[in-house]
């Protein structure tokens, strides 16, 4: 459709009028309506300078190229004819910023596809609405969105929403479920029977429509093997995705006369369009981060798309014509998807957000325009990283303070990891940093060296790319270490113990191990141990199983598994994994439990560590093990506790029941050590020497020295027979056992510390027949009963008919006395 009739167009001076009035508008434009191209130079007729930010590389080509203007990626420049309007990427914009806040020569901003909600865009309109607000309220700001809920942007800026309603063209909807079930997505996994089902609806669509198709799936890995299928079948096949080559990018926007089939992630989703396109074939899937923050591993994880990243998908097909839009989903399912896909800043790492944040004057992200503020768990998790990397100075996140350190690093333009191991190795380093700034081919090696050596090799696309890179990022090293000269004591405490080598390996090794020091890892078992603690397993072929040290670039974590997966290392010496990571040493005094057991005992050992990684260690003599004693003590029991000890506990907690103080509660004897279990606790070296512990002798310094045991809670309590019969404390009150017949005339129930004993009357077989805390009405209403049922049974024994009168006795009938 040209330009002249575009929708856009019935809006664009409603669109200018707001500006003028507000400063600030949202424009809201289904995908193909002209939002990208046509706005800013309308913008720019109307005499205003204009910067166009994009979500990606391949998008400012695109627009650029479509407006005859001039676009600025990472480490690329291009010139257009059209000086008043520049495209960039949003990480560009951010640099930008951070350099001059006034953006001078600039008087309007357009961010497009804000509803895509990448975290540099999020983190762009923030500085841009601070701007704006204190140095600029003349700079003009419109936010794009090719959805229509975008009263939140709206109320962020300040601004009215002002929509172009309708898409291009009408499309129809064709739900093309699979004929059988396929499993869902499961990390990086997608069923191959979904794939296959995505090909054969291809071949239908065809078939079935006119036009070029454009096929959505999640990732390079899924975009290859449908292409795989489609062999043959398609005379001309395209692949696109963020690391597409540029020839790709450009017979992408170039229609020629052949049929195609353009494969594409949601690079293609809604900031770039495809012309030629009538049919969408859609796979459902979309890939997000992940971040596991506690470890500090990042993933990508398949997930189901959004019903608003499915209506723009479906856009695409009517840009230029009615077009169709095959899911490969039911209508019920489409029901059930999520409304809106979550933003990049609840799913991704926030280390680069906040030393961005930290370096406009907010670490902890307070105060900045934020639709959606960080996580704490992910802020904290990326406060800690910069701290780390000597980016931010130590303490809470609302007094940490970015470092001049920090500063460069956030200009490198790649992540503070790599920004660190470029300012620490300089120039030889920009290669392995471009390296790991870009994504990898698949299948490549895990070995990064080899991947490098590969790439010096060239005859890629990606070996040219990596070149375009490591070409800026050695310009960039060099102008960060003209400006470090001031500095240069820093960079020396640094680099401190770094012994480089000019081989390939050293060297990526170093770096790697600067970038991601809590990722150098050491052989244990079958895997390895990292110095963050978590243990990782290398692929099952891989040519580094033999390595006793490994700088892990990248590493994830499946789901469900307790381990990480390593993806891309190189192997390093203790030499360079010490002088990277750094090293500790301590005196470790604690209970140890053994892997596999169930006794622990006493460890006293000087420790040397480089992080959760244990190098050497030294036992300590004359260590004060009373702390790790204590700990078994609380965990274990380890006291040796015999029946007199027992005894003489339930005695002590029965006095504390009764009386209260000065008697001590028994509940937490650990807490009372200081109190009763000196000087053997102070004597004490290992688990043998507590078992030994006399506890019943201990016991009796809890004693109060104004009371008397035997007096408050007597052992023993003398019978109307004259026998001395032990009490039991174990209950809530004193129990007496005794035989019934060694009680006969004892009308009253003893008391102890004024707590009734509770009397447990025997047999002669010492059964219990009764259990009463008063004598008397058992005398009077209970020995009936109990007389009348033993009489026939005990004969030899006596059974008065009045017990109150009757003698007490140890004996039979026949050996009374």
């Amino acid at each position: 459709m040209p330009d002249a009739v575009l929708p856009i167009r019935h809006v664009l001076p409603e669109l200018l009028a707001a500006l003028d009035r507000h400063g600030c508008a949202v424009l809201t434009a289904p995908p193909g309506t002209g939002k990208t191209t046509v706005v800013p130079l309308a913008l720019a007729e109307a005499g205003l300078r204009v910067v166009v930010a994009e979500p990606r590389r391949l998008a400012v080509r695109a627009a650029a190229r479509r407006m005859g203007v001039s676009y600025t990626i990472r480490g690329e420049r291009h010139v257009g004819a059209n000086p008043m309007v520049e495209v960039v990427t949003t990480g560009v914009l951010l640099q930008r910023l951070q350099r001059d806040q006034e953006l001078p020569g600039v008087d309007a901003v357009v961010l497009d596809e804000c509803h895509e909600r990448h975290l540099d865009a999020d983190t762009t309109l923030a500085f841009l609405l601070d701007v704006r607000q204190t140095l600029r309220p003349d700079l003009r700001l419109l936010a794009t969105s090719a959805t229509a809920d975008a009263q939140p942007w709206a109320d962020l800026l300040g601004g009215p929403v002002v929509a172009a309603t309708g898409s291009a063209h009408p499309v129809e909807t064709v739900w093309a479920s699979p004929p059988r079930p396929v499993a869902p997505p499961h990390g990086l996994r997608v069923d191959p029977a979904l794939l296959s089902h995505v090909a054969a609806v291809v071949r239908r669509a065809l078939a079935e429509r006119d036009g070029d198709v454009l096929c959505f799936l999640p990732g390079v890995g899924e975009i290859a093997k449908v292409a795989g299928m489609l062999a043959g079948d398609v005379e001309h096949l395209l692949q696109v995705h963020g690391q597409a080559p540029a020839h790709v990018q450009d017979a992408v926007l170039n229609p020629g006369t052949a049929r195609r089939v353009v494969l594409a992630t949601s690079v293609a989703e809604s900031s770039l369009t495809v012309p030629g396109v009538r049919v969408v074939v859609d796979s459902g899937l979309a890939r997000e981060p992940r971040t596991d923050h506690a470890r500090g591993l990042g993933s990508l994880t398949t997930v189901r798309v959004s019903k608003a990243s499915a209506t723009q998908r479906a856009g695409r097909a009517g840009r230029e014509a009615p077009g169709a839009v095959y899911r490969c989903w039911s209508a019920a399912e489409h029901e059930r998807l999520a409304d809106h896909a979550r933003p990049e800043i609840a799913l991704a790492d926030l280390t680069g957000f906040t030393l961005q944040a930290a370096c406009w004057g907010a670490p902890d992200a307070s105060g900045l325009a934020l639709l959606d503020p960080p996580p704490p768990a992910a802020l904290s998790a990326a406060l800690r990283t910069l701290e780390l990397l000597d980016a931010l100075t130590e303490g809470s996140p609302e007094r940490a303070r970015v470092t001049e350190r920090g500063r460069r690093m956030a200009l490198a333009g790649v992540h503070p990891r790599l920004a660190r191991a470029l300012l620490d190795l300089g120039p030889d380093a920009a290669e392995v940093v471009a390296l790991l700034s870009e994504q990898l081919p698949r299948d490549v090696s895990d070995d990064l060296a080899e991947v490098w050596r590969t790439a010096r090799r060239g005859g890629t696309g990606f070996a040219a790319r990596w070149r375009q890179e490591a070409a800026r990022l050695r310009r960039t090293t060099a102008e960060a270490r003209t400006a470090a000269n001031a500095s240069a004591a820093t960079e020396r405490r640094t680099t401190a113990g770094l012994r480089t080598s000019p081989t390939t390996d050293a060297l990526a090794g170093t770096a790697v191990a600067l970038a991601f020091p809590e990722r150098v890892a050491r052989r244990r078992g079958a895997g390895y141990l990292m110095a963050s603690g978590t243990q990782a397993q290398l692929p099952d072929n891989s040519k580094l199983q033999t390595a006793e040290w490994l700088a892990i670039a990248i590493a994830d974590r499946p789901t469900g598994s307790a381990s990480a997966r390593i993806r891309q290392a190189v192997v390093i010496d203790e030499a360079t994994a010490r002088a990277t990571a750094g090293t500790t040493t301590q005196d470790e005094i604690t209970w140890h439990v053994p892997p596999g057991e169930r006794r622990g005992d006493v460890s006293a050992r000087r420790v040397e560590r480089l992080g959760a990684i244990e190098l050497t260690a030294t036992p300590l003599r004359n260590a004060d093990v009373r702390e790790a004693i204590l700990h078994g003590l609380r965990t274990e029991g380890l006291l040796t506790w015999t029946k007199q000890a027992k005894d003489l506990r339930d005695r002590l907690a029965f006095c504390h029941r009764a009386r209260g103080a000065p008697w001590p509660p028994m509940d937490d004897l650990i807490a009372l050590a200081d109190q009763w279990l000196e000087p053997e606790l102070s004597r004490a070296r290992r688990r043998a020497d507590v078992e030994r512990i006399d506890v019943a002798a201990a016991l009796r310094r809890l004693i109060p020295w104004s009371e008397r045991l035997d007096v408050t809670a007597p052992e023993r309590i003398e019978v109307p027979t004259g026998s001395s019969v032990r009490l039991d404390y174990s209950g809530d009150q004193p129990v007496l056992a005794v035989k019934l017949q060694e009680l006969f005339g004892w009308q009253e129930t003893p008391r102890i510390a004024g707590v009734p004993v509770l009397v447990h009357l025997l047999s002669p077989a010492g059964r219990p027949l009764a259990v009463t805390a008063d004598l008397a009405s058992f005398w009077r209403e209970g020995y009936r009963h109990v007389r009348a049922e033993m009489r026939g049974r005990y004969p030899k024994h006596p059974w008065p008919e009045d017990p109150l009168t009757a003698q007490p006795t140890r004996r039979t009938k026949r050996n009374a006395p």
